[in-house]
């Protein structure tokens, strides 16, 4: 139903799904994994909020929205008033900055501390924004908050902010509902693992959302192309000659050369190599791991980092579809 190859010149939504006229807004939009997949599940994404210009405006070129607003999560939660179309969402989308709760992070060590960090250099305090999130759904009062995060936040002592989460939204009027979902099962070539909240408006009593994806995994010599170009420095060349498949070398262990026949692991912010050939990945292969359109314009962004932030479109595309098919289409 959803294919992890596809491009935006075929328009929305994906072949074998109807346009249902739900309304979705997103926050923290970043390239728009999450807004392509509402599209590609039918629904008409109006736009969201991006903090880093730059970003926003690889945003406003790939999906021409109706709303575009660059700014801090913080003051956007703040306003006295939205555009009407606002006050009347079936879903509001977001992943706040998971940087704090990373497993490949610094964890507790960041906790309470503000921090100026990539997207457009704000100083922030990571592991509030989630709460700020929050206080634009109980001012918005959409049917459906879906938000996304990353797995470490229900490990060790991270699970006291999930408490606050559930605790926050329910006092904000929502019914949570806790999942781990893996990209790998759900149709994408990429071992990510991301929890989701996804709540519903108390009036709406809708029964318990049930979500089990079992889509075939897909290995990374699929999607693999051949490719002569050797990019790799003399030190990295090295590492790449050291390192097996499937192993991370390295300072860090930052860098992962990826499994000809494995699933590939989670595109991030270090370098993936290629298996068998000695480079990086191109384009093509990071647009197909994400799941992101391969006619997408990063213009001077690099894909990897762009993809590395979002949510794989087809990983949205699922939860959105099942969302719309159990509870949306019942009200």
């Amino acid at each position: 139903m959803f294919d992890y190859s596809w491009k935006i010149q075929n328009e929305y939504p994906a072949k074998g799904i109807s346009k249902n006229n739900k309304k979705v807004f997103g926050t923290f939009v970043c390239g728009g994994g999450s807004t392509m997949g509402y599209k590609l599940a039918g629904f008409e994404h109006l736009g969201g909020v991006e903090i880093d210009p730059r970003i926003a405006e690889v945003y406003k070129l790939n999906h021409k929205p109706n709303h575009l607003f660059i700014e801090d999560i913080r003051d956007f939660a703040s306003r006295q008033k939205y555009p009407e179309d606002l006050y009347n969402l079936d879903i509001l989308d977001g992943s706040p900055p998971c940087s704090s709760f990373s497993i490949a992070g610094n964890r507790e060590k960041d906790w309470g501390k503000t921090k100026a960090f990539k997207e457009g250099q704000a100083e922030q305090r990571l592991d509030d924004l989630f709460f700020d999130y929050i206080k634009l759904a109980k001012k918005l009062q959409p049917k459906i908050v879906l938000a996304e995060n990353v797995k470490g936040l229900i490990q060790g002592n991270a699970k006291s902010y999930v408490h606050k989460i559930k605790k926050e939204f329910q006092l904000a009027g929502y019914k949570v509902q806790l999942f781990l979902l893996n990209a790998a099962t759900m149709g994408v070539p990429q071992k990510r693992e991301r929890i989701f909240f996804i709540c519903q408006r108390h009036d709406l009593n809708l029964p318990k959302l049930n979500l089990k994806f079992d889509c075939p995994a897909i290995p990374f010599s699929e999607i693999s192309e051949i490719d002569s170009t050797v990019n790799l420095t003399k030190k990295y060349s090295e590492y790449w000659d050291q390192a097996k498949q499937g192993e991370s070398v390295g300072k860090f262990k930052a860098i992962k050369k990826l499994k000809l026949n494995s699933v590939s692991y989670t595109i991030h912010t270090g370098d993936i190599y290629h298996p068998t050939q000695k480079r990086t990945l191109t384009k093509t292969e990071y647009c197909k791991i994400g799941s992101y359109p391969l006619d997408y314009c990063f213009k001077n962004i690099d894909p990897k980092y762009l993809i590395g932030m979002s949510v794989p479109p087809v990983m949205t595309a699922q939860i959105a579809n099942q969302i719309n098919i159990q509870w949306l289409k019942k009200i």
